[in-house]
């Protein structure tokens, strides 16, 4: 008899706990309502004074034999998991999402495809001082069959009293080498209003680690028909990385390299810290390409090797590094560029180790 009532009272709690299971799961469903109502008014998700109300009026509810601590760990618990789904919907609802477009999208840079499986390379200066600089590296680039050159027109640096860069001129100089190399160019834009001056010289918007949320500058991007490389900012999260390419997007242009550059932590070694893990967090969050900059990651020159192989091994998609005929005496970055010599034994190592370690087919 006692066998039979305690299988009876499990049976009860069986059927409660479904019961259970099926409002937590409607009050979810709920919640998911509630959160798209909130992202259409722009309001913050997590309330917590809402939280405190619902807490409170559940205790005053409350008869027992359930004691109040319990019931808030229960509830608290029912609340953050509800959080956590409203989360994963939007993240899973961007534009940029892997869960909106399975497959990987591929840039096409003037007949060049990024994103394709096989690794693609952009070097070149950090900024444009001469056309005779800006013409040795890239005859350098193009001895090496490659097809694009990075260098700087307008150039945002910490101090108001370094080089800024030529700003046009600059752009004209790259526009004339690129004419006659073939190669295309990418250069850093930093205001919007240097877009519609640029769109006739460049050949890939650069949006640096210090604009990555300059939000009217992302938006003029994302309404012109060129490619764009984003780097991530100086301290961003991934999440808020992955949102600044969203507004990218957002407003029609999908053509989007992300570039991880290194965050900032309080680690002197480098001149910043290269976040590796961070090439597949967005390979798999993203569809769109992923490239790593190690000249900016690492300030160092003997680490542009090592960190540009760890970069290809966990599938970025490409590699930017600086390279410049006299670094010594360059205007900017003099330490980190490469040297033609340098470059060419980079370069050499580079395709020995994808070669050696057959990385991508």
């Amino acid at each position: 008899m006692k066998q039979y009532e305690l299988e009876e009272l499990r049976g009860q709690v069986n059927e409660l706990n479904i019961k259970v299971l099926d409002l937590i799961n409607e009050r979810t469903a709920v919640v998911q309502e509630i959160g798209k109502v909130k992202e259409k008014q722009g309001v913050t998700r997590y309330d917590p004074l809402r939280e405190r109300e619902m807490l409170n009026f559940l205790k005053e509810y409350n008869n027992g034999p359930l004691p109040n601590g319990i019931l808030e760990q229960i509830f608290k618990g029912i609340f953050m998991s509800a959080l956590e789904i409203q989360e994963d919907d939007q993240r899973n609802a961007l534009l940029v999402s892997r869960k909106r477009k399975a497959e990987d999208t591929i840039v096409d840079i003037n007949g060049h495809k990024i994103g394709d499986g096989t690794p693609s390379f952009i070097f070149g200066p950090c900024a444009v001082e001469s056309y005779e600089q800006v013409l040795a590296v890239a005859q350098s680039i193009k001895a090496k069959g490659l097809t694009m050159i990075r260098g700087g027109a307008y150039k945002p640096r910490t101090s108001p009293y370094d080089f800024q860069g030529l700003g046009l001129e600059g752009l004209k100089i790259l526009k004339r080498v690129a004419e006659e190399t073939g190669l295309s160019v990418v250069t850093e834009i930093i205001t919007p209003s240097h877009l519609e001056e640029a769109m006739d010289y460049i050949d890939v918007i650069q949006i640096g680690a210090r604009n990555m949320q300059n939000f009217e500058l992302l938006k003029e991007a994302g309404m012109v028909r060129k490619p764009v490389l984003l780097k991530r900012g100086l301290a961003a999260t991934i999440d808020e990385f992955i949102h600044a390419a969203e507004y990218i997007i957002s407003k029609g242009n999908s053509d989007i390299i992300l570039c991880e550059r290194g965050i900032r932590t309080y680690e002197r070694a480098t001149r910043n810290t290269l976040d590796i893990s961070a090439v597949p967090i967005l390979k798999q969050e993203t569809h769109l390409p992923v490239y790593v900059d190690v000249t900016h990651s690492t300030g160092r020159k003997d680490l542009l090797l090592p960190t540009a192989k760890a970069a290809i091994a966990v599938g970025a998609d490409g590699v930017m590094a600086e390279v410049h005929p006299d670094p010594a005496v360059a205007l900017s970055d003099s330490a980190q560029q490469m040297d033609l010599p340098q470059f060419d034994a980079f370069y050499d190592s580079i395709l020995e180790f994808m070669n050696t370690h057959k990385t991508y087919a």
